[in-house]
């Protein structure tokens, strides 16, 4: 497909939806588009550019899950450990004997404290404790619900926040640093993620974009409705250009070996509510339909954040769309995904 053709219609919905984020396609190595659009502090009319930080939700997840691969690869850990060996906290009505695999690919059965089939007003979602204090993996714990497990680990998959939350505890508790920083030291800096961190709410570092939730009489920022800094399930800051490194490290076996990724990336559950050609590996999403490549991708959507980044390895497709409102990005994936067999 001719170029301006792409350009020209995603730019019409970029037009047509009023999007504010980033949009980046990368084909063959080469960019074949990138725009960004809409205001990244809107009290104050600044623009997103290109190189702007936004928040990814639970596009996080897979960072949780790359950071226990190399505890895993470091001997440290074991797909078959039991959580609860490690964490030690009182949860009478949760199995002890859910794993750090079960965890990983949400089959573990545990309730969720941010049930997403569940919950009908995602923007305006609380908890027990106020977001501010939501400072560390183990902050959380008081949060999770005392309610009878989901069904038996292992058992089927059923996506679950509190699982990645307590796989980011179980690894500041092995590693014996912050669940930040050791994927900051342990990923971000050593493939140059240089624009991406775990960033508070209210600190965020100069060209980042505030997250935004609109309501009848105008908008508002995000602040006031997600944890103050990430904790594992969500929380993390990156650019469209740090994504892109996160792909090409992963499949060049610089964050983790040949073997281990393979290892996530091989479909280990059917992902039933997600509908029927989607399955779940490690920490990543796959779509995968007969006669079509396959779709590896990871993706978020919170107050103030929707965001999707995908890979097609077998066109050397790489697409990214981050936004910072709740429903931006979806407009614009859904019409990348009807260029995609003419890409």
């Amino acid at each position: 497909m001719d170029s301006s053709i792409i350009t020209n219609r995603i730019n019409s919905i970029i037009e047509k939806n009023n999007f504010s984020g980033v949009v980046s396609i990368r084909k063959q190595g080469e960019i074949i588009y990138e725009n960004s659009s809409g205001y990244a502090d809107r009290s104050n009319m600044i623009s997103n550019n290109i190189e702007t930080k936004f928040g990814i939700a639970s596009g996080t997840k897979f960072l949780t899950a790359l950071a226990i691969g190399k505890l895993i690869e470091d001997g440290k850990l074991d797909f078959e450990t039991k959580a609860f060996d490690i964490i030690k906290y009182d949860f009478p009505l949760y199995s002890k004997d859910i794993t750090i695999r079960q965890l990983l690919t949400h089959t573990s059965g545990m309730p969720d404290y941010f049930d997403e089939e569940e919950i009908e007003d995602f923007d305006n979602f609380s908890v027990g404790i106020p977001w501010y204090e939501l400072k560390e993996p183990k902050d959380y714990l008081p949060i999770f619900p005392h309610k009878e497990m989901k069904f038996l680990p292992g058992n089927r998959f059923s996506y679950c926040n509190s699982g990645f939350v307590l796989l980011a505890a179980i690894i500041a508790e092995v590693s014996g640093i912050s669940y930040t920083n050791f994927v900051e030291d342990n990923i971000f800096r050593e493939i140059e993620m240089n624009n991406s961190g775990f960033y508070p709410l209210n600190k965020l570092p100069e060209n980042t974009a505030l997250g935004y939730v609109e309501e009848e009489n105008g908008w508002r920022t995000n602040v006031y409705n997600l944890p103050i800094v990430g904790g594992g399930d969500g929380g993390a800051f990156t650019t469209v250009g740090d994504l892109y490194k996160l792909w090409d490290a992963l499949f060049n076996y610089q964050i983790l070996s040949k073997n281990y990724v393979n290892i996530y990336l091989k479909p280990y559950v059917k992902a039933e509510s997600e509908g029927v050609n989607y399955y779940y590996g490690h920490g990543i999403w796959m779509y995968m339909k007969d006669e079509t490549p396959k779709e590896e991708y990871i993706e978020g959507c919170d107050a103030g954040v929707s965001f999707k980044s995908v890979i097609i390895r077998e066109k050397d497709i790489v697409y990214t769309v981050i936004s910072n409102t709740d429903d931006g990005a979806w407009p614009i994936i859904d019409e990348i995904v009807s260029l995609s067999n003419s890409l």
